[in-house]
């Protein structure tokens, strides 16, 4: 589960100016962004105290660097089966086209080709809609045709001709692959849905499906569907599993080959022991090693190194089942990790004291392990847009029995912080200077605290009703929205807690007004930005947010907890009742976890419909036109430290790290180390 921008995220880093900072001493300023295009803006993040680290903890690091990347391809062809063979002809041309370079229409070309290493394929990150090249067809086929055609993901006997009309027929026909994942619950979820991970089956036939295969009395129930692809053949329905020997093996393989690697310099025999489950989980493709992995992992306290790789999160998918290739690798900032702790210590606090109903408290919250961890590398669905804050696994049974890991992601906030420092996002959408001098004192910790309390306490509270399938086999569709929004009001709900100030990880509840002031801004307002006009809501953290903030505005009407101002033809939100608005809070949050243990998809629906889809298209108008003057991108990702190997003879003697500052460059050359699975289509 992710706390984004969470991509997640998403709410507050474009509005926050100042943050708290490890010393660090730099003789040049460091570049956070480096460049701007459509509507995104490439920063970088610095890994501060990797120089520091142990001979042996870079080794291990590099080793789990290298299986991260190994995995990049599988995100591509898991987005959208053409990405591959879009991306290979896009990177061919680039690195062979000998025509002129200078003009409009390539720069274009280029906009479009970075937009879909942004979006690891042909369809935009967030909307998951497609999006098209600004330059024309004719000129496309044309720069084929000036390209050496060796390299070309050509399909058997196919001409150049034929191949360079293929291809563009994929880019420009908007008929063609047009949404990667709708969840529009008015048509067949699977069959509107772009993505890979469904062939020749309806929404229908994939219910019936795992309804045959799941036990709804199982208590500790595998993640079925969360490393296959659905398909039906002669008549068949059947998974195809991501392990070695199936599908993706070519990548898996070579994820196998660096853990195999890692294993041997871990830090510790628990670590050796999740490392090796993971590569018998890559291996088997059996869903109950990886719950085992989860479960070594989870327990694995003590190391300073830790990662993820597999297939995590299920936002992709329509159905909410099947994962995406993920992979984080990190080190805990021990001195940051102190305030996350400090909240985690309290779990069982903040359970007792929540407003969910009493029978689906946890009478003993379990092993929630809170840390602020430093970024090495991401990779799959984790970048170049990121999350800001990681709460897993994502299974409850084990959540419950054995607890879970939430982390903030601590060098990857302050980049956002240190690009977002002269955006003029504060002054153009709040409502005068007292909510922008609270920004300006509050909003990083507001929005620090935000991310804790809603990955470390968020989503590990609350328990399913004995009997109730998963949320994602009762909320179908609606599931990440409704566990994403829960895990939002745990956090609203209790940032406005004195607790908080008493346990000293922040001042006063000036902090919690600050999150209040930017949440409903956000989720009223700013977040609209990232949609075109005409569109609705369809990323679950923008439904969430919308749901939350729509709703406390509609059922506080009658005592104007929020109010809808208009001051020189500006329109404002503006919080009149601090407190009434946590007992809104409060209040949604008791019927998101009913909704959550009760399985209700009807009312879950009925929430996510009426107060997260559908968009104020007169607000949205007035906030693309303000937004516009700023000259601002809406998202942003990340460019890659790049870790190099020292060797001494063949023996690698130490680990150095660099800070690449052109995306294009490590894209070509992501392709050229990383590019391990075959264009099939």
């Amino acid at each position: 589960m992710k706390f984004t921008i969470l991509t997640f995220l998403i709410c507050a880093t474009f509005f926050t100016l100042s943050c708290n900072k490890d010393n660090m001493t730099q003789t040049e300023p460091f570049q956070y962004q480096t460049e701007q295009f459509a509507d995104i803006k490439i920063l970088r993040y610095q890994v501060p105290g990797f120089e520091e680290l142990s001979q042996e903890r870079k080794l291990l690091l590099y080793y789990l660097y290298e299986a991260a990347l190994s995995g990049r391809d599988i995100m591509y062809d898991q987005n959208c089966r053409y990405n591959l063979s879009v991306r290979k002809t896009l990177e061919e041309i680039i690195n062979g086209y000998s025509g002129d370079k200078g003009s409009e229409s390539w720069s274009q070309f280029l906009v479009y080709a970075k937009r879909v290493w942004f979006s690891n394929g042909i369809h935009h990150h967030y909307s998951s809609s497609k999006f098209f090249p600004e330059c024309d067809r004719d000129y496309f086929k044309s720069l084929i045709a000036q390209t050496p055609e060796g390299k070309f993901p050509f399909h058997g006997g196919e001409s150049l001709a034929d191949f360079s009309e293929r291809i563009s027929e994929i880019i420009y026909n908007p008929a063609v692959a047009p949404k990667k994942t709708n969840k529009d619950s008015k048509t067949d979820i699977i069959k509107t849905s772009s993505n890979n991970f469904y062939e020749g089956v309806t929404q229908q036939e994939t219910e019936d499906f795992y309804n045959r295969l799941i036990d709804r009395n199982d208590t500790t129930p595998i993640s079925y569907g969360l490393n296959s692809k659905l398909i039906k053949e002669a008549g068949i329905i059947k998974e195809r599993l991501y392990r070695s020997g199936e599908m993706y093996s070519s990548a898996i393989d070579r994820i196998i080959f660096w853990l195999e690697k890692a294993e041997p310099v871990a830090e510790n025999e628990n670590q050796k022991e999740v490392i090796s489950k993971l590569i018998k989980f890559y291996k088997t493709g059996s869903l109950a090693m990886f719950d085992e992995y989860n479960i070594a992992w989870v327990r694995d306290t003590q190391s300073l190194v830790d990662f993820v790789n597999g297939f995590i999160e299920t936002y992709n998918d329509p159905m909410g089942m099947r994962g995406s290739f993920e992979s984080m690798v990190s080190f805990k900032n021990l001195e940051a990790s102190k305030r996350i702790e400090a909240i985690s210590n309290e779990a069982q606090w903040f359970e007792d004291n929540s407003t969910i109903p009493d029978k689906y408290k946890k009478a003993k919250v379990t092993g929630i392990q809170a840390r602020v961890i430093t970024v090495v590398v991401e990779s799959g669905d984790a970048a170049p847009s990121t999350p800001i804050g990681v709460n897993l696994p994502n299974a409850n049974w084990i959540r419950k029995q054995h607890g879970s890991k939430s982390v903030n992601l601590g060098n990857i906030v302050d980049a956002y912080d240190e690009a977002g420092k002269t955006s003029g996002m504060l002054e153009e959408f709040c409502s005068g200077p007292e909510e922008i001098n609270l920004a300006k004192t509050h909003g990083t910790l507001g929005n620090n605290l935000h991310t804790d309390l809603h990955e470390v306490i968020g989503h590990a509270s609350g328990q399913i009703k004995e009997g109730v399938g998963t949320p994602r086999e009762t909320l179908k569709n609606y599931a990440s929205t409704i566990e994403e929004a829960r895990a939002d009001l745990v956090a609203l709900y209790f940032i406005m807690d004195p607790k908080l100030v008493s346990l000293g990880v922040m001042p006063s509840t000036d902090v919690g007004k600050t999150e209040y002031n930017s949440f409903i801004r956000n989720g009223l307002m700013t977040q609209l930005v990232r949609l075109t006009p005409g569109e609705n809501i369809e990323e679950d953290h923008m439904r969430n947010r919308q749901l939350i903030a729509l709703w406390a505005y509609e059922n506080g009407l009658k005592d104007q907890v929020i109010e809808k101002k208009v001051l020189n033809g500006k329109t404002y939100f503006v919080i009149n009742d601090y407190e009434k608005l946590r007992a809104l809070f409060g209040k949604l949050l008791n019927e998101m976890q009913r909704i959550t243990s009760e399985g209700d998809y009807a009312a879950a629906q009925n929430l996510v419909e009426t107060f997260g889809v559908k968009v104020d298209t007169v607000i949205h108008k007035e906030v693309l036109e303000r937004y516009s003057r700023l000259n601002i991108a809406p998202y942003a990702g990340f460019i890659q430290p790049k870790l190099v190997p020292v060797y001494d003879g063949e023996t690698i003697r130490d680990v150095k790290i660099e800070y690449p500052s052109d995306f294009k460059t490590q894209m070509l050359d992501y392709a050229r180390d990383y590019s391990f699975l075959p264009v099939l289509n």
